[in-house]
């Protein structure tokens, strides 16, 4: 049996004159939690309605755990196993927050025993009974993702998850998807906090203007990006010779504050650079940052509007 759970071919999705998708294509493998990562109007939400199978695609195919989502009778059972959190929720105001999630759970055929469960689990088992129209956008969003959560979803779609959360709310949403995922859950992320869901994804992918422009795991990208890593060294260098030497090989130098050396270099250079340092014997802290989600979505995009200008000036040229 296949562990592929979503594999796009040559997608392409049409709105009049409007190419919201241009041949993308894409997979995610069981069991992974991906980013979505793009800015607005870049093809996510035309992505993840294909995903659900509220559109179909004028041209290639999307398949979801090997079929048609916008059509095989064999995706009626397997929503059931499928949770969505839209960016922007919409529940009925009169109704308590139990009986919304009682009414979502009648759609999921999911288990009554669940409800006081995912209630307790995001914080609101002590608000249960009180109306919808009552709660915060943060309760709110916190009832959003118990309804996600119903039936241990099989496909957990996340747009813009912690959206109203508190650090603490937010920190139990990252354990709950921690969790989900152990138990083989594939969970993909949206969102425009960058730096939140870093240490939580398996890979990432980037799209601007319908188009993928970057997917891999973070080390990949960074590989692939070639940006460079950043060595913080409070304290005295010794050896001056090899502080000399490393432009040469690379690395750039930098001493600020009359206290700080600052080394830039391929991640490539981490190693002997650390093996270096520590044969320094006055040296205080060394911190090590590697290009981050947001860094390596920055260039990515960057990268992108500098060709799509190159591209314009030949044509003009022409």
């Amino acid at each position: 049996m296949s562990s592929e759970a979503i594999r796009f071919d040559r997608v392409a999705m049409d709105f009049g004159k409007v190419q919201a998708l241009d041949g993308v294509s894409l997979h995610i493998e069981q069991g992974q939690v991906v980013a979505l990562l793009g800015h607005n109007g870049a093809g996510k939400t035309t992505s993840i309605k294909m995903i659900l199978g509220i559109l179909r695609p004028t041209s290639g195919t999307v398949r979801v755990f090997g079929n048609d989502p916008a059509n095989d009778i064999n995706m009626t059972e397997l929503r059931k196993q499928m949770g969505y959190l839209p960016e922007n929720l919409s529940f009925y105001p009169q109704l308590s927050g139990r009986e919304t999630l009682q009414y979502f759970a009648r759609l999921k055929d999911a288990d009554k025993q669940q409800q006081d469960q995912l209630l307790e689990e995001v914080g609101l088992l002590h608000a249960a009974d009180r109306r919808v129209k009552t709660y915060s956008k943060g309760m709110r969003q916190r009832l959003g993702l118990a309804q996600a959560m119903l039936n241990q979803p099989k496909l957990l779609v996340l747009d813009e998850p912690t959206v109203g959360l508190d650090p603490v709310a937010t920190r139990e949403l990252y354990n709950k998807i921690e969790q989900l995922k152990q138990q083989g859950a594939t969970i993909i992320l949206c969102s425009h906090v960058l730096s939140g869901i870093e240490e939580h994804i398996d890979r990432a992918l980037i799209l601007s203007a319908g188009k993928i422009l970057a997917q891999g795991s973070i080390e990949e990208l960074r590989k692939e990006a070639q940006l460079p890593m950043t060595i913080r060294v409070r304290g005295k260098i010794a050896n001056k010779e090899w502080l000399e030497q490393l432009p040469a090989q690379g690395v750039s130098t930098q001493f600020v504050n009359g206290s700080q050396y600052i080394l830039s270099a391929a991640a490539s250079h981490k190693i002997s650079l650390l093996h270096a340092l520590g044969q320094e014997k006055n040296i205080e802290d060394i911190d090590i940052n590697m290009p981050t989600l947001e860094s390596i979505y920055t260039y990515y995009n960057t990268r992108n509007k500098a060709e799509g200008s190159d591209r314009q000036a030949v044509t003009h040229d022409e």
